[in-house]
């Protein structure tokens, strides 16, 4: 099993010292993760491209970020996320009913581009999208909000992604959000998860750095 990422979301960092609060990780995470809500499709409202974009800019900020749409309207605003090589861009499959155009619309920055869907959706609608994505994010919890605790069918989740990728033979990664401690962390890397998305065991955390290097030893121990 290949080393699994851990992907800190700023969700539940302190806004007031946000850039401070990614320099804090960096060095240890493979990627940041950016929550991107809008009050419609989730029922929480957080950051949009101007927030996301100035992280993009900062010389403290050089991890590549990991961008979640959870927006009603991935097409308009996708566009306007500063991304590049390493970054990764995903939007919701329930957004669009033309999501192979859209993948290859926010792919054009020259940035990766993944999918997600809520628990409930149906996991068979990815499988046809797996040749032209990066990344199937597998959201533990009903998005919206922070410190929610892991769904245990997520893990089936992530297990019948990993076959379907396998069939195909794709290099697409499976990353995984909600509820994400050293317990469920090494139950989804077992599953076939790679990269951890993790917001409250971390930042929720006095001592970040540790917090990461725990939930990537539970892993391994997977």
């Amino acid at each position: 099993m290949p080393d699994v990422e851990i992907a800190p979301s700023i969700l539940a960092s302190d806004f007031s010292k946000l850039e401070s609060e990614i320099a804090e990780v960096h060095e240890l995470a493979e990627s940041i993760h950016v929550d991107v809500m809008d009050g419609h499709f989730v029922p929480n409202i957080t950051i949009g491209p101007v927030v996301s974009n100035s992280l993009k800019e900062s010389s403290r900020v050089t991890t590549p970020l990991s961008i979640h749409l959870m927006i009603s309207d991935p097409w308009k605003y996708g566009p306007e996320f500063s991304t590049g090589p390493g970054d990764v861009i995903i939007f919701h499959t329930e957004t669009t009913d033309r999501p192979r155009e859209l993948i290859e619309r926010l792919g054009e920055s020259g940035c990766g581009v993944g999918v997600s869907q809520k628990p409930a959706s149906d996991p068979e609608e990815v499988v046809p999208l797996l040749p032209m994505i990066d990344e199937v994010l597998v959201m533990g919890v009903e998005p919206g909000f922070g410190g929610q605790e892991y769904q245990q069918r997520t893990t089936e989740r992530i297990r019948f992604l990993a076959g379907k990728i396998a069939e195909v033979n794709s290099d697409v990664k499976i990353a995984v959000d909600g509820g994400m401690n050293a317990e469920t962390v090494a139950t989804a890397a077992e599953a076939g998860a790679e990269i951890i998305i993790a917001g409250s065991a971390v930042f929720g955390s006095k001592d970040r750095r540790k917090a990461i290097n725990e939930l990537k030893r539970a892993a391994k121990q997977a």
